[in-house]
């Protein structure tokens, strides 16, 4: 007998339909009408029975029933407290500043409210420092944007480090607010001899933009390079030029449609794909695994409120991540 048969016949009992409850739990009928005759069969007992309008519980349903509430809410009270239990120590965790400014603040806010005795240790800096510190071990779970870390998942590696794609991200060009007027779409190729700030070769945004420029042919004409979100978005706020961004970038700017105009690029390379990167999962306490579970649902949940703009999440989910050696 396993609990999960307790719950679909709980919830059976509670709906008085095999069909209502099977659609409650998601499931197709005749899965779940399968579940309760090996759970009959078990018994050696009938527990419902059909009626006119559904199901019903039979005597010895009935009684089944009351110990099945009670069966379920003791399990629910030995998970709680058995994770109350374990889930404590710090876990760090390190954002990009466009990742953070969407993702910060609920994933802060999620922790607290689910593991309120775990210290959540928060890192914002470029894509390749984060790397560097995960190499080093000073964090537990990153996310970046390398275009090597994504060819080296697809390639197959090493067992070292966990790599799970998260989320894809539209680019967008982004000017000071003005004329000339950007379109709603620009493709690489029109960039030529647009002058851009970009950040330094080590970070994941500008491998993935160096990928499209070469894909297009052309080289870009860098005016500035800046590690520095805050101050890429002030120079463009000032008129040194336009920058190459994700929607994310703008996030801090309550006032961005007013100061910022964007374009987004609609060649196929230029999206950067999201890849939470961590410390292999017999190095992960129990707290950094809960963090990371969190994690992914704060960003699944952004993308499907549409909170995220221009982001596509991906159909990984957290229980199989792949293993590859981050490059150093």
């Amino acid at each position: 007998m396993e609990l999960r048969q307790l719950r679909y016949f709980v919830r059976i009992v509670e709906l008085g339909s095999m069909s209502r409850a099977a659609a409650d739990l998601d499931m197709v009928q005749s899965a779940l009408s399968q579940q309760i005759t090996r759970l009959e069969g078990e018994l050696c007992t009938r527990l419902l029975h059909r009626t006119p309008r559904g199901v019903a519980p039979t005597e010895a349903g009935v009684a089944f029933f009351r110990e099945a509430q009670l069966t379920l809410r003791h399990a629910e009270q030995a998970m709680r407290v058995a994770q109350q239990a374990r889930l404590s120590g710090t876990v760090s965790v390190g954002l990009a500043p466009t990742t953070s400014a969407v993702l910060g603040l609920l994933l802060m806010q999620a922790m607290r409210e689910r593991y309120p005795d775990v210290r959540l240790h928060m890192v914002e800096s470029m894509s390749g420092h984060l790397t560097a510190m995960l190499n080093a071990r000073q964090l537990d779970l990153a996310v970046l944007f390398d275009t090597r870390l994504h060819q080296a998942r697809q390639a197959g590696g090493g067992r070292r480090w966990g790599i799970q794609p998260l989320l894809e991200e539209d680019l967008f060009l982004v000017r000071r607010a003005g004329v000339p007027r950007l379109p709603a779409e620009i493709a690489i190729a029109d960039l030529a001899d647009e002058p851009l700030i970009l950040p330094t070769g080590p970070h994941g945004l500008r491998s993935t933009l160096d990928t499209a420029f070469a894909g297009a042919g052309i080289a870009p004409r860098v005016v500035l390079e800046v590690d520095s979100l805050a101050m890429v978005m002030a120079a463009v706020d000032a008129g040194l030029g336009s920058t190459l961004q994700p929607w994310a970038a703008l996030g801090r700017y309550p006032d961005a449609a007013q100061r910022f105009q964007c374009a987004r690029l609609t060649d196929a390379p230029a999206r950067r794909v999201n890849l939470l990167c961590t410390l292999s999962d017999d190095e992960l306490s129990p707290a950094a695994l809960a963090a990371r579970v969190v994690l992914i649902h704060c960003v699944r949940t952004l993308v499907g409120e549409g909170r995220w703009f221009g982001a596509t999440a991906l159909a990984a989910g957290p229980d199989a991540p792949s293993h590859i050696v981050i490059p150093p």
